[in-house]
């Protein structure tokens, strides 16, 4: 008799492309911030370094009972620390927009106990020998779902978490828009807050699997490119934005950045806020708080084409003018 994953015949399932993975050889878990809570339950830190700009869901960290401190950034995105941390301390950076491989290159060849939090960087490849972090919900239509690399021998023996039910914000996104789905996904979020971790599920898995990698790259790159080409020269960031790899956004810095949020919003362009969170951890002149009030992260997605940010460099350069 056939088992259940190999009945002939019977009902059809839903039509999904058969593609690869763009991290089929990760630990498959169920959200990035599990990701965290596994490095730090199988290499044994005593405590973890963490950037004061991030978002408060990664702090999820200390149910662990391990000890964190915060480190300020300085306006290269690099790590502004008085001493170096402990031997038996973590470090966690961010490649913050998928735009700091240079960075990344650099703490990891000068620090040890590295761990990349690749969150805001899908596209970028982990490093041999460092311990690296991916969201899949950042870039992809997905419900949930962390990749995580580490060559440490020890591993967790985690159950799926089934997700079939939470997909109806996805769904619904589909048949009455994107108004008519927030509470869902809104639900979704808690959920993923406090279901503890598991192992990523079957559904998410066989997504991943049906998604054209390169077209989403490609697009996420000629979208960031057409942006940079027509508002880049009013950019404060000190980035590389010549070299992208299919990036989460086109991150703004301006002054009264607040303030182009506003408008963008008016014409239905909506940004992504990374994290009033941070505001009670820096100071008001801190590089954090430029960051938290001004920058914009304007969306450059596979979903967008040229004439998408057309009308987005449009409105910038009116406000700017």
């Amino acid at each position: 008799m056939t088992d259940k994953h190999s009945i002939i015949g019977g009902l059809f399932p839903l039509e999904l492309p058969d593609r690869t993975e763009y991290h089929p050889h990760a630990i498959h878990l169920n959200s990035a911030r599990y990701c965290l809570e596994y490095i730090l339950h199988i290499k044994h830190y005593k405590k973890i370094y963490l950037p004061s700009y991030i978002c408060d869901s990664v702090l999820q960290a200390k149910r662990l009972d391990i000890p964190y401190s915060f480190y300020r950034l300085d306006e290269n995105f690099l790590p502004l620390l008085s001493q170096e941390p402990e031997e038996d301390a973590s470090f966690l950076y961010v490649n913050y927009f998928g735009l700091n491989r240079l960075n990344v290159q650099k703490l990891c060849k000068e620090m040890n106990h590295v761990i990349i939090d690749n969150t805001q960087a899908f596209f970028e490849r982990p490093l041999p020998h460092v311990d690296t972090v991916y969201s899949p919900r950042k870039f992809l239509g997905v419900a949930d779902g962390g990749y995580l690399y580490t060559d440490a021998e020890e591993r967790l023996d985690l159950e799926p978490d089934p997700s079939y039910y939470r997909y109806d914000a996805l769904l619904k996104q589909i048949d009455l828009g994107s108004t008519a789905a927030e509470p869902l996904f809104e639900q979704n979020e808690a959920y993923l807050d406090t279901c503890g971790m598991h192992a990523m599920s079957r559904l998410t898995r066989r997504i991943l699997e049906s998604i054209d990698y390169a077209k989403v790259i490609e697009r996420r790159n000629a979208n960031f490119l057409y942006l940079h080409q027509q508002i880049g020269r009013w950019n404060q960031l000190h980035l590389d934005f010549s070299h992208p790899n299919g990036p989460l956004c086109y991150p703004l810095l301006i002054d009264h950045g607040a303030g182009l949020k506003d408008i963008l919003l008016q014409h239905h362009i909506y940004c992504n806020d990374y994290w009033d969170d941070v505001l009670s951890r820096v100071s008001p002149a801190s590089f954090e708080h430029h960051l938290v009030r001004d920058l914009i992260a304007l969306p450059i997605d596979q979903r967008y084409n040229e004439d998408d940010m057309r009308v987005i460099a449009k409105i910038i350069r009116e406000f700017l003018n």
